[in-house]
């Protein structure tokens, strides 16, 4: 498995912080691996280490309460800062407590957990801010170039736009194979987790609002009219329950709710959001007869890279027209719009059009699919596969 330096170079300024390290983000995004790749690292100067991974019987069969983890460590460790990693700790109940317990006795304590039982709005209420908070990703594509080398395989930009990063998928060859595996995934993450966590009782009509809502990526949602196709579909669900579902699934990581400025009202405009699937493979799985959405992934991958990079994204309202992006990240802002192509002139000017009236200091991009180059005086057309190798966009 590659290293992900990347996440890995943010969460080493906190190695030694008294600070409870959480590592989180979508299940089989690759959390526990780079948890293995921390203990490796510091590893290599101190021995002071407990590793315990909740998901292994024989640790489980073990410890089994709070005060047992406590116990635990107290008996492993050594004398001075010791590093204690707890592997799905959210399996321990009451785990936030040995967590706060260890870090007030010289301990480094690195967590990871799975989403139905550790989600985001519980560390602020069970750790009071005791904590970082490190979401993790899926693959971008420069990582899975990476590990695609280390495997033997190639991975082109068109598999990357169908079936996304989830670093095990890449294992598997066989189109049935790899199906499969995403399907088992999705029941896991999307059903599983959800229903189970929150025990929702309409888990017919949560499995299909929630299909609806990863078909529907990079689309400005609105619950009322989400629930109204649901009644003209036979589904009965008020537009407050499907508002309620949306919290659900970003709570997640599953799903992504970005904001959108409106320029002329000079605010971000309430109850206005773009929906962004945590990969596109969630999309690509409920594709009908192979026919796949490569125009709203497309636009969901590149968010996804931008998120990679740094950048603070939102959607931006220009006048009535919709800028896909503005990406900031210190003094830098980009307005950047992306369409699969532009080479028929009614799409050209569709996407350039977006840009008018912006001003001239802030950069202007244009990302498509395209291998011409669509470059003006004004606009920076940056080709995808380009951009998907890029590191930042200062980099041009």
């Amino acid at each position: 498995m590659i290293k992900r330096e990347k996440y890995i170079a943010t969460i080493r300024k906190f190695y030694d912080s008294d600070l409870i390290k959480i590592i989180t983000g979508v299940r089989r995004c690759g959390k526990s691996e780079i948890l293995k790749q921390i203990k490796d690292e510091i590893a290599v100067k101190t021995d002071n280490i407990v590793f315990l991974n909740f998901e292994d019987r024989l640790v489980t069969s073990q410890i089994q309460t709070w005060e047992d983890i406590v116990n635990h460590v107290e008996e492993k460790r050594k004398g001075g800062l010791s590093y204690i990693f707890l592997d799905e700790v959210q399996e321990i109940e009451d785990w936030q407590l040995a967590c706060k317990t260890l870090r007030l006795r010289d301990c480094s304590v690195f967590i990871t957990g799975s989403n139905s039982k550790l989600l985001s709005k519980e560390f602020t209420k069970e750790l009071s801010g005791r904590y970082v908070n490190f979401r993790i990703r899926p693959f971008v594509y420069k990582e899975i170039l990476e590990y695609a080398k280390e495997l033997g395989r190639e991975i082109p930009v068109h598999d990357y736009l169908i079936w996304g990063g989830f670093p095990k998928r890449l294992e598997l060859e066989g189109e049935e194979e790899l199906r499969i595996y995403l399907n088992d995934l999705d029941r896991t993450i999307v059903e599983n987790d959800i229903v189970n966590r929150y025990k929702i009782k309409k888990e017919n009509e949560f499995r299909k609002v929630a299909a609806f809502l990863l078909l529907s990526n990079s689309r400005i949602y609105s619950a009322k009219k989400i629930a109204d196709s649901m009644k003209s579909a036979g589904i009965e669900c008020a537009s407050n329950t499907v508002q309620k579902w949306i919290f659900y699934l970003n709570e997640a990581y599953i799903l992504d709710q970005v904001e959108r400025y409106s320029k002329k009202a000079k605010r971000t405009l309430e109850n206005s959001r773009k929906l962004y699937n945590c990969d596109v493979a969630l999309n690509s799985i409920r594709a009908v007869g192979n026919r796949y959405d490569l125009t709203h992934n497309l636009e969901n991958i590149v968010y996804n890279e931008l998120c990679y990079m740094g950048y603070k994204i939102s959607v931006y309202d220009n006048n009535g027209r919709e800028i896909d992006f503005l990406a900031e990240k210190g003094n830098y802002r980009y307005f950047i719009q992306v369409a699969y192509s532009v080479s028929e002139d009614k799409a050209y000017e569709r996407e350039m059009s977006a840009f008018s009236g912006l001003n001239q200091v802030d950069t202007k991009i244009l990302i498509t699919n395209d291998e011409i180059d669509y470059s003006t005086s004004n606009v920076k057309h940056i080709k995808l596969k380009d951009f998907l190798l890029m590191d930042n966009l200062e980099t041009r």
